[in-house]
């Protein structure tokens, strides 16, 4: 029996229908949905119960949840909130609780094995990675503000959880940068951007990852396994994308500003509130973070969207909105940050947002 957290909305939701048409065969007896509540909103499950799904309603914070995993076989945690907007302390602390409150209550349940989804941002970017990184690299990233601190604090749980549990097997599917519907994050907005931020002297190589692919791989994983891989799990498109073939793609040109430019001024909009991308976040959107998903490859599994047409997803799910450094903008202040320089569009948009704000706060 598998149990999918998530299952109303995502890739839990995507996953449990892949289960649910492999449910009775391939070694999928039956399939547990959980998730705090229906996503029809009027108390019905999201799926269609019967088939080999069954409808759990629980919240996954809470050591009770335990109880709902009786005869449970693999769990997959794809629970996790990706918004650019979330707020980064609750995020951050409902990510850690929901982990650890999984590994305990799977290991009370005597759950053979646990499937927790993560993120290549756990290697780190930089201007020197190679690319493709192996997915056997060590984890660069320990800590940090936003999205990559949330995945390396989980992934030390599920480190933990190991030696805590020797009978409890862990793996960590670690998808590339997620498209598809729905989804807002820093990377969608900066696609959502007037123009491409880039950082003068560095080459951006583009890895993306549907949330299609990542939903066939987490089936894999979770009925057949990877055979001699217990850690983490790299998924994504196949090879990388120029930055040049992003940029003719999506429509849009680039502007370059020095490093410390970059960085230092999305800081500044971060700490002040403006922006919700940290000058950590902003490294993934203009240096390299490729993994060669080499574990998977040779278990069988294969995407089906190539970086390209991951993109051409992207825009299309992002069509009509405008954003710059992880921030929404409105249509006229969109427009008028297109026809600046460089240089002028970070101080105008910084500035703008600065003002209004403080405007706000008077009124208040």
């Amino acid at each position: 029996m598998i149990a999918v957290t998530g299952a109303a909305s995502g890739v839990g939701r995507l996953l449990v229908e892949r289960l649910r048409a492999a449910a009775g065969s391939g070694g999928v007896a039956r399939v547990v949905g959980i998730d705090a509540a229906p996503a029809d909103g009027d108390g019905s499950a999201p799926f269609p119960q019967g088939g080999g799904v069954e409808w759990c309603a629980a919240d996954i914070r809470d050591p009770l949840v335990a109880s709902r995993l009786a005869g449970v076989d693999v769990l997959v945690h794809t629970e996790a909130e990706r918004s650019a907007d979330a707020s980064h302390r609750e995020r951050r602390a409902a990510a850690v609780r929901a982990a650890q409150t999984l590994l305990t209550a799977a290991a009370a349940a005597r759950v053979s094995r646990v499937v927790l989804v993560t993120s290549t941002m756990v290697y780190g970017a930089a201007p020197d990675n190679p690319v493709p990184l192996s997915e056997d690299a060590e984890v660069a990233v320990e800590g940090g503000v936003g999205l990559v601190g949330d995945f390396a604090e989980v992934e030390d749980l599920a480190r933990k959880a190991r030696r805590a549990h020797p009978g409890l097997s862990v793996t960590v599917v670690r998808p590339a940068p997620l498209v598809g519907p729905d989804l807002d994050t820093v990377l969608t907005r900066h696609f959502a951007a007037p123009r491409l931020i880039s950082v003068k002297g560095t080459e951006q190589r583009w890895q993306f990852c549907h949330v299609d692919d990542l939903a066939s791989a987490l089936e894999l994983v979770a009925v057949r396994g990877v055979d001699g891989k217990e850690g983490a799990l790299a998924v994504g498109c196949d090879g990388s994308l120029g930055q040049e073939d992003a940029e003719e793609i999506a429509g849009l040109r680039r502007f370059e500003v020095p490093a410390n430019l970059a960085f230092g001024a999305t800081q500044r909009l971060h700490r002040a509130g403006i922006t919700p991308a940290s000058a950590g976040e902003l490294k993934f959107l203009v240096y390299p973070c490729v993994v060669d998903c080499t574990a998977l490859r040779e278990a069988g599994w294969r995407p089906s969207y190539t970086n390209a047409e991951a993109l051409q997803a992207l825009l299309e799910a992002r069509g009509g909105k405008h954003a710059l450094v992880g921030r929404t903008l409105g249509r006229k202040e969109a427009t008028i940050t297109a026809a600046s320089a460089a240089g002028a569009a970070v101080a105008a948009i910084g500035t703008a947002a600065a003002v209004r704000h403080l405007r706000k706060r008077r009124r208040g």
